[in-house]
């Protein structure tokens, strides 16, 4: 006798229960510090979700060049001249965008530079420059932020430190000093802020592949990748991922955390 597939009957229409899909939240987004490697993947990650993203500059030629060039590619972004490093200018970047386009949400404090030397032959100029930019300026530019974020109930502070601000790394005293900072800093807001719906983390990158890792000579760089469990250098991308797992809403029960995105270089 032939054989005969049972028929699978499927339940009526009328039983099947659609959950509606909410549209992703569009918040404003401040990253200082925004046209270098690490900061484009940042910008273009949170642009991609449909935030409205504002960031910093200090050189006004390479900006705009960025910014075309970001344009090619179908983004948008909203450029504010700005030296984090002086509170004075920072409050008043602050007021500009929040006048331009609406209260800060999310501020990823992302700016950061290198004056290395060891600590014999380092100067005040060189101390001071790299604490100014890399440590003074996450004062600077979330003082005058968090008042929007405590009035609305909702914020998320990200700051990205440093591999070598959690280990410490040779001739780099002032950088080391400056991002092992954010943590405490970090840590301080959180318990200030946890209440009012805003988050504070951090985020250490360990070595990324940007045009200064790029630069360092191929014997020197192998020998660091080495050294990383992974096998391979982090990407700009990388970083990006936890910036914008830290933002969403889900993730609202994480505060006051160091989040190491190093490859397994460094543990604790």
């Amino acid at each position: 006798m032939p054989m005969t597939s049972k028929k699978t009957e499927l339940p009526p229409h009328e039983n099947i229960s659609v959950v509606p899909v909410s549209p992703p939240v569009k918040r404003v987004v401040l990253v200082t510090g925004g046209t270098g490697g690490i900061g484009t993947a940042i910008c273009k990650k949170l642009a991609r979700q449909g935030h409205i993203v504002a960031t910093t500059y200090r050189n006004e030629e390479k900006a705009r060049e960025w910014q075309a060039a970001q344009k090619k590619e179908g983004f948008t972004f909203h450029l504010y001249k700005c030296d984090v490093a002086s509170f004075e200018e920072s409050q008043a970047m602050v007021k500009t965008v929040v006048q331009e386009l609406g209260p800060i949400q999310v501020l990823v404090n992302n700016a950061g530079i290198t004056r290395d030397s060891s600590l014999r032959k380092m100067t005040h100029e060189q101390w001071r420059t790299v604490i100014s930019s890399d440590l003074d300026s996450v004062f600077n530019v979330t003082r005058p932020v968090i008042d929007y974020m405590l009035d609305s109930g909702f914020g998320r502070i990200i700051n990205i430190s440093s591999i070598n601000g959690q280990k410490g790394q040779f001739g780099q005293s002032n950088y080391a000093a400056a991002k092992a900072g954010m943590h405490g800093f970090t840590k301080a807001l959180a318990l200030e802020v946890a209440k009012k719906g805003v988050t504070v983390n951090t985020i250490s990158p360990g070595y990324i592949e940007t045009e200064m890792v790029a630069a360092v000579a191929e014997n020197i760089r192998n020998s660091i990748v080495a050294q990383i469990p992974v096998g391979r250098f982090g990407t700009p991308d990388d970083v990006a991922h936890v910036v914008s797992f830290l933002i969403s809403d889900d993730s609202a029960f994480i505060t006051g955390a160091n989040l190491a995105t190093n490859g397994g270089h460094f543990m604790e």
